[in-house]
């Protein structure tokens, strides 16, 4: 396997494979979000639909794939911007968590808590509630039989250098903390953490740190 080479600039695709699954990564948007699409066996699941609905679908289309699932990993507008095109061009089945479900301008089919599973192709991808940044993110995990390491897919809840941006010390609190335990604790060193911008780390470059993250508060 190999991984993805830095940021990818504005609408370029990259990719990697883990298993029988291909992961597609492009950047959209004023903001420089990440869009990723997971794709087996010709069905294919985005997650984000952040902006530019025609060239995530041409992604799709040049993937040979079709388009079954939409997962939404928080409900700030720079990521759902393309949603609702998404949604209506596809048909697919939108996912997202229940405690962000009611600020996405999107009906959820399905609404997730902490410890669900998205059933895709016949792989359960297990799904974090991370909550903080926004009520609740929502996370994706792609864990394949092979030896390739765990991919965490995190929205804007964790980055390299710190975690996702907050407005209070409480809610710092409850997102570092749901940080630590539900990835640090939980995936070992090789586990690649694929942000909602800029560019993938790992759980191994970023567990160190957590000292200086909850010292310094941010």
């Amino acid at each position: 396997m190999s991984n993805y080479n830095g940021d990818p600039a504005r609408d370029e695709i990259q990719s990697i494979s883990n298993g029988d699954v291909t992961v597609y990564k492009t950047s959209v948007g004023d903001m420089s979000n990440n869009c990723y699409l997971l794709v087996k066996d010709g069905k294919a699941l985005l997650i984000d639909a952040s902006d530019n609905a025609d060239h995530l679908l041409a992604m799709v289309e040049n993937a040979g794939a079709e388009l079954t699932h939409v997962v939404t990993t928080h409900s700030h507008a720079d990521h759902v911007q393309a949603l609702g095109e998404v949604l209506e061009r596809t048909g697919a089945t939108h996912i997202t968590s229940a405690l962000d479900a009611p600020d996405i301008p999107a009906k959820a089919d399905r609404a997730l808590d902490q410890g669900d599973t998205i059933e895709f192709q016949g792989l359960s991808l297990p799904c974090i509630i991370l909550r903080g940044h926004t009520k609740g993110g929502l996370a994706v995990v792609l864990d394949t039989d092979s030896s390739d390491p765990a991919h965490l897919f995190v929205g804007d809840s964790l980055f390299p250098g710190g975690v996702g941006k907050t407005w209070s010390e409480e809610d710092f609190g409850v997102l570092l903390g749901d940080v630590e335990k539900r990835i640090f604790d939980t995936f070992d060193g090789s586990a690649v953490v694929h942000p909602g911008h800029g560019a993938d780390t790992t759980v191994g470059a970023e567990r160190p740190n957590l000292p200086e993250w909850r010292e310094r508060g941010w």
